[in-house]
């Protein structure tokens, strides 16, 4: 079976947090490249990354999400049937990452301000304008040793540390809120149950099985929402939808 997880953000910040997990996974990925290519992929990432980073505002996102988090946690505290180390433990976690955020007025600003990094940013946007012509001091960075070049790529992602910390913390914090359930969608729809007012989803995540074509869409706000399954045609470039019954699993968080 081809299972494939779709998730869908109900809010704007979990859709920017989305967004970095989905960087940083690249990034990764690229850094243990070997080829000259492939390092300018990283550094393409990189500058999205950045880009991405100087339009949001995640210093205050992250500490209000962390705040409240920890009252979460210091409620959870007095249910008797609760694991006191586990608890203390994620309460320490989330003081922390709350600490190391306050320390740092602009997350990422360092990096921003790398006289390298600087230098070439400009040329990656052009298409076709990082040739050795146009970037001579690129393309010397890319014939050092690979060492070399490893160690920049580390102290760049180090500098993210506390970013992508933080992200995945409160990802994992938020998607533990939901529980995976089995269900159907007749002729291809599911429409979700009301939602109280104060306890307003962020994420909806659907788990499906790919083989046959079909994608979820999802509509709706964080009170309620539809799910339609579309059919997936590459020949026409246009989606029809599925008018039969859809098995699949979704969690709301």
């Amino acid at each position: 079976m081809s299972v494939a997880l779709y998730e869908f953000p109900l809010c704007e910040k979990v859709r920017n947090y989305l967004r970095l997990e989905h960087l940083f996974a690249r990034l990764h990925e690229a850094k243990s490249a070997t080829t000259e290519n492939q390092h300018l992929y990283f550094l393409e990432v990189l500058f999205n990354m950045l880009e991405l980073l100087e339009r949001l505002d995640l210093r205050t996102d992250f500490l209000r999400d962390i705040d409240g988090h920890e009252r979460k946690l210091e409620h959870w505290s007095k249910h008797p049937d609760i694991d006191t180390e586990a608890l203390e433990n994620a309460l320490q976690s989330l003081r922390s990452l709350s600490a190391e955020i306050k320390k740092n007025k602009k997350l990422g600003a360092n990096l921003r301000e790398e006289k390298f990094l600087s230098a070439i940013r400009q040329r990656f946007a052009i298409p076709g304008g990082v040739t050795s012509f146009d970037v001579p001091m690129l393309f010397c960075w890319l014939k050092q040793p690979e060492q070399v070049k490893q160690n920049n790529m580390s102290q760049w992602l180090t500098q993210l540390q506390l970013i992508e910390t933080t992200m995945q913390t409160l990802m994992s914090f938020l998607r533990e809120k939901g529980r995976f359930h089995e269900t159907q969608g007749v002729n291809g729809y599911y429409q979700s149950s009301q939602v109280s007012s104060d306890e307003k989803l962020e994420l909806v995540r659907v788990r499906c099985d790919n083989a046959d074509g079909f994608y979820p869409v999802l509509s709706g706000s964080r009170n309620r929402f539809g799910i339609k399954f579309m059919q997936l045609n590459t020949e026409t470039g246009t989606s029809t939808p599925v008018t039969q019954i859809v098995s699949f699993a979704i969690a709301s968080c």
